[in-house]
Order: C-alpha cells, then sequence, then structure tokens
C-alpha cells in the first residue's frame, strides 16, 4: 500500500489518495507514464479517479467545484 500526494489546482491544498500496490510497481508504471505511454496503459490496475489525481491533482470533489454551475443543460437541472 502506497500514499501519493498531490497539491489540488483548484484548492491549493495538498491531499493525499492510498493505493493497494507496492512502490516499485507505481514507480514502474510512473515512468511508462512520463515517458509517453498514456495513463490508462501505464496504471491499467487504477480506476478513473485515481489516475486523474496522479495525473492533475484533481480530486472528484473537485470537479464537483468546476462543474457546480454547469448542472442546467437545456433547461433541465441535473
Amino acid at each position: 500500500m502506497i500514499h501519493y500526494t498531490k497539491r489540488s489546482p483548484i484548492t491549493r491544498e495538498d491531499n493525499t489518495i492510498e493505493l493497494d500496490m507496492i512502490q516499485m510497481v507505481f514507480d514502474d508504471c510512473y515512468v511508462a507514464w512520463s515517458e509517453g505511454a498514456s495513463i490508462q496503459n501505464a496504471f491499467p490496475m487504477l480506476n478513473p479517479d485515481q489516475r486523474e489525481f496522479i495525473k492533475t491533482g484533481l480530486t472528484p470533489e473537485d470537479w464537483l467545484m468546476i462543474f457546480a454551475d454547469d448542472r442546467e443543460v437545456d433547461g433541465f437541472s441535473y
């Protein structure tokens, strides 16, 4: 189990996620991504939220804040 910390570009707070992998596997995946592999191919064992956090530092809560005002489409609120 590893912990990965990154600063949110929205809140400027440091956030940490726990990933169910050993450091060596994470490092190998990170290198593959850094060398040009898509993040989906480099980290196939992670879900989209985890990959987004590694890539951008955005949490699911950040995405809700970003799109909070965009919940109305064609007169319907979501």
